[in-house]
């Protein structure tokens, strides 16, 4: 019953990780600051519709794209991994997070700069991707819906889980998942190298 599961579950966490739906709290909760109630529901739909449909679309065509221009998937995992540690290294840096986006407070927010890049990012697309060879369509298309729930969930819910966990508890979180995303970019150069050789 486990092995049925376990690509499911293999799949879910690496996007999971990528994505950090905790980390985006703070930063949607700083664009909606001075929106209605009304007005913040259509955002947050705007952004998990436009996550999810950048997620869906790059999971489809991705691939092909790489394979037209010659690219092999131990080619793109080395590549995906480096730009994944990349990104999770400048991101535990200090004044190195995504707030940087946070100056476009216009009618679009929800759909840039929160539903991408904030929520699905080159982080997001390189790991779906990855997770698409590795564990094929089901468990990948499974996982990327899941996730992008989670995302809607945390952000419906912004202000009440900002009041558990506060500020700092979000810091926290938010680094603790960085160092995983580093941990995968290192496994997947790691692979990309393995598979490179064996062949």
């Amino acid at each position: 019953m486990l092995n049925v599961f376990k690509p499911y579950i293999l799949a879910f966490i690496p996007i999971f990780v990528a994505i950090d739906a905790i980390a985006n709290i703070p930063i949607f909760l700083s664009l909606v600051e001075h929106t209605s109630k009304k007005q913040r529901q259509k955002i947050i739909l705007d952004a998990v519709k436009t996550a999810t449909s950048v997620a869906i679309i790059f999971m489809c065509v991705g691939k092909l794209i790489l394979t037209l221009i010659g690219v092999t998937v131990p080619d793109f995992q080395v590549a995906g991994g480096i730009l994944l540690f990349v990104v999770s290294a400048r991101l535990l840096l200090p004044n190195s997070q995504k707030s940087a986006l946070t100056s476009a407070h216009d009618k679009d927010i929800g759909i840039f700069p929160l539903g991408t890049p904030l929520i699905t990012g080159p982080a997001v697309l390189t790991t779906t991707l990855i997770m698409l060879d590795s564990f094929g369509i089901g468990p990948t298309l499974v996982s990327v819906i899941l996730n992008m729930f989670i995302v809607w969930v945390c952000l419906f819910k912004a202000d009440f889980i900002m009041k558990i966990i506060g500020p700092s508890g979000t810091r926290a979180f938010s680094k603790i998942m960085y160092v995983l995303l580093a941990a995968i970019a290192v496994m997947m150069v790691r692979r990309g190298i393995t598979g490179a050789f064996l062949k």
